[in-house]
């Protein structure tokens, strides 16, 4: 039984790792993203600055060109990071299916052992009943006093 306990805590351990690493890969995702659309509003800001919108103009501004690059490795961090979570969700399905299987062994289990704690348990009730029940027949047998007891006449 604490084996068991045991297991079942680290099969819940191990679901609620996974769903923390998939949340943790979701939210970074999302906070690349939300970077990239903040630099996005800034290149557009310099290019409206600078009165340059042509990115192949000698004089395009310099931090344009850094907030593009920048801008670029996040989108790109986020799509590398779109497979890691694909793949952290799988494990996270798979975690959670070992989870369930266990909890369907583990209720099965118990259930077994409350049949079998309730087959002991009426095996010493029937045992008790028996012992009372010899008891009384023992007692009605002895008070009746044999014929061949009973005082003459």
């Amino acid at each position: 039984m604490k084996s068991r306990d045991a297991l079942m805590r680290l099969k819940r351990f191990q679901v609620d790792e996974k769903r923390r690493r998939l949340l943790q890969i979701e939210t970074m995702i999302a906070e690349f993203k939300r970077m990239a659309g903040e630099l996005d509003r800034e290149i557009a800001a310099e290019e409206t600055r600078a009165g340059i919108a042509d990115r192949a103009h000698f004089a395009y501004p310099t931090y344009a060109r850094a907030a593009i690059q920048r801008r670029d490795n996040l989108l790109q961090s986020a799509q590398d990071l779109e497979g890691q979570r694909e793949d952290a969700r799988a494990e996270l399905e798979e975690a959670f299916e070992d989870l369930k299987k266990f909890e369907i062994l583990d209720d099965r289990e118990t259930i077994k052992e409350k049949a079998m704690e309730a087959v002991r348990e009426q095996a010493e009730l029937d045992r008790v009943a028996a012992g009372m029940r010899d008891r009384k027949s023992t007692r009605l047998n002895s008070s009746h006093i044999p014929l061949s007891r009973m005082p003459s006449s």
